[in-house]
Order: C-alpha cells, then structure tokens, then sequence
C-alpha cells in the first residue's frame, strides 16, 4: 500500500493527511500517530484540498473548538470541511457552518427535537422497528449489513424526524450519499451530477414545505423550520445547505457506526462477548463504538485572525482541519486506544460529535439508536460473522463504508 509507505517515512512536508486513500486503505492510524508524536500541527502544502493546517491531537483540538470567535465555522470563510466551501459556485449554508449568533438562533429551531423527552417518545417506536429488521434478517444467508441493517435503520429515522413519505424514504439515502462525498464536490467531472441531485433534494423537500405551511406546527423537523423566525425566510440555498447538514448528520454518522459494530464483534470478540455477559454495559459500549469508529474523520475552521496553535503561527484566512479520528487515538487520553474495550472508563470523552458550540445536536438520538440495536441484537443472542472485508467510503471526511457482506445465527 502506497500510503503506509508514505505514512511511515515520507517527509513529513509531503504528507496530505486529506488524500482518502489513508482510509480506503486502512493506514490513517499509522498516519496520525505519526503525526502526533513530530508535527501535531501540520502543514500541507501539496495535494487536492491544500494549503491547509492537520490538528492531531486531543487537547489542541478542544483548543480550536472552544475558541469560535478565533476559529470560524462560517461557509463565508470556507465551510466546515477540507473542501473549500470558496471554491464552489454554490455554497449551501447550513447552522453549523455559520457562527454566532446566526448558529445560536438556528440550531435551537431543530434542537427540540432531541431533547431528553423527545429521546424517551421515540425510543418505543425505534425499538419495535429495530426487533423487526432483526427478525426478518435471514439466518445462515449472505447478505449486506450496510443496506439491510445500517441504511435501512436510520433511513427509517429520518423518515420519521422529517415526516417523509414512507415509500420514498431511500430517496434520503441517494441524497446523503451524495451531498456527503467530499471528493464528488471538488472532482469537476462529479460536481455538476451532485448539485442536480442536491436541487432535486431541494424541489422534493420544497414540495413538502408548501403542503405543510398553513398547517398547523408538528413535531417535524420541516415543521419546526417552517413555525421558527429564524428559519421561515430562508432562500433556496440556505434551505438546501441546512437539510444537507441534518440529513448527512443523521444517516451516515450513526449508519457508519452500526457497521462500525459488526467490525468490532469480528476484531474484537472478546468484547462483544463481554457484552453479553453484563448487558449493563451497554451504554460505555455505544460510547466507546463511536470513538473507535468516528464516523466523521474531521471538521474544519478558518482561523478569523492570527494566532498560535502548538507552537505554529496561524495566519488569518490559514484552513485548520480538526482530524476527530486522531483525537480518538490519542494515548494521551485514551490507553491502548487501538483496541476496543467496552468497559473503558473514559469512553465518553470521544470527540467525534465536537466538541463547544458546535457539538452535535443530534447526539443523544445516534446513542439511543445504537443503545437500541445492541440491546436488541443480545435479546435475539445474534452474532454476525463478516464473510468479506468491507468496502469503504472513498473520502477523508465520511470515515464508512459502501458495503459488508455477514451472516449471521441466533441461539
């Protein structure tokens, strides 16, 4: 592999921590530990999304997250990913790439619907969907987890946050897939296809908007859009930036994370056998899957004016790129942070929802799905066997997968 090679001992001036095929190929850990140990703030000045500075360690990226006013999230200053928002002709705005106190008066629109209450209404109908998929999963057969567990769980998720039409739902899939395919965007051949498919988003959900305006406030996420002040006046843009962040934020991090666990019962045995044995670790265990698996592999801030960060003058305009997926294996936080341990006392410390302003509103909603599964898949005493590697999402920012064929028994 190319890039374990590059990882292990190339200048580190030539290193492009951005170039997918670190994750494709599985050699992003050798990558970042390396990194972390001589250059945690790192310069890349050659590759498809330079120049931009890597922030690899734990404390210097909860450094960059609670210092918004320094480091913007803002789409006017370049987005919040590798991928320079600047460079596209259309920009999609969304509330969490906006700073205060636009963010603010955003997010709290949406961020009733996940609330502790909200978590215990839904947490009923998740689990009498999540016992169904199982049960009908078949036994002893060879089949995809990816379509038939993880997309088809939170596709279902979605459906119900947005009130989507139910026949419709894999639409949701198609229309993250795309708007979260960093490389799609800066590749000039795939950047037409994804905006027509983006707009078609917007037309679709544009549609339910109007049938819904005059009626009266649900508990929909399009509903609460519709009845806030904030976000009733958003343009076509705004509109299609801010259902890209809630549909990527809830389909490919949690989806990517109930791969993450077949992976993890196939590598780690020993754990998910642990699991079984005291079902009271279940919630360490959800926390510890998403720090082992980090589903985003970073996000980005422009430095707003100059600064210091680890030793390193940042100019203002300078791309910082938080890696999340290094923070999460950083030894200075977590022992042996390679291997998975359900029982990891400080799991919850994961930085793979953020970290400050910025934190994930849906978080508590990705547990309780992935709380739900595991405890499920104990109830029926299922474990799935991984019958081929999986084939992984080619991108630096959805750390996924496009495919795992398993099989599996019940006892």
């Amino acid at each position: 592999m190319a890039t374990k090679a590059a990882a292990e001992t190339s200048d580190l001036a030539g290193l492009d921590p951005a170039d997918y095929r670190y994750f494709t190929e599985q050699t992003w850990p050798a990558l970042f530990a390396r990194l972390r140990a001589e250059d945690p703030v790192h310069c890349c000045t050659e590759g498809m999304f330079a120049p931009y500075w890597s922030v690899t360690r734990y404390k210097d990226i909860v450094h960059v997250e609670a210092l918004p006013d320094i480091y913007s999230s803002s789409w006017e200053y370049g987005g919040i990913t590798v991928l320079d928002a600047l460079d596209q002709e259309l920009k999609f705005p969304m509330f969490i790439a906006m700073d205060r106190p636009q963010h603010t008066a955003e997010r709290r629109v949406v961020a009733p619907a996940f609330t502790p209450s909200e978590m215990q209404r839904l947490a009923g109908p998740i689990r009498a969907r999540t016992g169904a998929l199982l049960d009908a999963l078949p036994a002893g057969e060879t089949f995809d987890w990816v379509d038939r567990v993880s997309i088809e769980l939170t596709t279902q998720m979605l459906a119900i946050l947005f009130d989507f039409p139910w026949e419709d739902r894999r639409l949701l899939t198609k229309w993250s897939d795309w708007a979260g395919d960093v490389q799609a965007a800066a590749d000039p051949a795939m950047r037409e296809e994804r905006t027509r498919i983006l707009y078609e988003m917007g037309a679709y959900f544009h549609g339910l908007w109007q049938e819904r305006l005059n009626a009266p406030p649900a508990p929909d996420l399009l509903s609460m859009m519709i009845h806030s002040d904030a976000m009733s006046k958003m343009d076509e843009q705004e509109f299609i930036g801010n259902l890209v962040l809630l549909i990527v934020g809830g389909n490919d991090t949690t989806r990517n994370s109930m791969t993450g666990l077949v992976r993890i019962m196939n590598e780690f045995p020993a754990e998910w056998a642990k699991l079984k044995a005291d079902r009271s670790l279940v919630p360490n265990a959800v926390s510890e899957l998403i720090r082992w698996q980090t589903p985003l592999a970073h996000m980005r801030r422009t430095a707003r004016q100059d600064t210091e960060l680890g030793g390193k003058i940042i100019r203002k305009g300078d791309k910082v790129v938080m890696w999340y997926i290094s923070a999460n294996r950083d030894t200075e936080v977590f022992a042996d942070p390679d291997r998975v341990d359900f029982s990891r006392e400080n799991a919850r410390r994961h930085l793979s929802f953020g970290y400050g302003i910025h934190r994930c509103v849906g978080a508590r909603l990705a547990e309780l799905q992935l709380s739900i599964l595991m405890e499920e898949m104990l109830a029926r005493g299922m474990d799935v066997e991984a019958v081929a590697p999986p084939v992984r999402v080619p991108s630096p920012f959805i750390n996924g997968y496009k495919e795992q064929k398993v099989r599996i028994t019940r006892t």
